[in-house]
């Protein structure tokens, strides 16, 4: 394995890992809930009167924000090495991974093993090894 000295960002990725551990923070200290997208998302589902305001407004933030940072800095060049069929079904099982598994990669992965809780930390490695197997397969092994 190589890395792509040129294209290596450590600082943005360093910087975007402390905004989100900052803002994970202050909202579960704020809150008292968990900052994991998926729970966010689902109490839309089955919404109660006091919590829709703010799920909205979270979820329009995820919104803006890409595009405040269009405006603001230009447009980032994005590569997707798939076709529409894979991004779809890779999506439909992301979608079902955080059902079967109580919640997402922000909830687990960085609040939750944050947190120190035991049953985050086999969800982050069950992700994590499935993610890890499936670049595997499709990269090295079916290839």
């Amino acid at each position: 394995m190589t890395i792509d000295w040129p294209n290596f960002t450590p600082w943005s990725a360093l910087g975007g890992g402390l905004m989100l551990g900052l803002a994970s923070a202050l909202f579960i200290l704020v809150n008292g809930r968990i900052l994991g997208i998926s729970g966010i998302v689902g109490g839309l589902m089955r919404p109660q009167s006091k919590d829709v305001g703010w799920r909205l407004s979270f979820l329009l933030g995820l919104l803006i924000a890409p595009l405040l940072y269009l405006l603001l800095v230009g447009p980032v060049a994005a590569r997707i090495d798939a076709g529409w069929a894979t991004v779809v079904v890779a999506g439909l099982l992301v979608g079902f991974g955080t059902r079967y598994g109580s919640g997402c990669t922000s909830g687990h992965g960085v609040c939750g093993l944050s947190r120190l809780s035991p049953r985050s930390l086999v969800a982050t490695l069950a992700f994590m090894g499935a993610g890890f197997a499936t670049v595997f397969l499709l990269r090295h092994a079916l290839a």
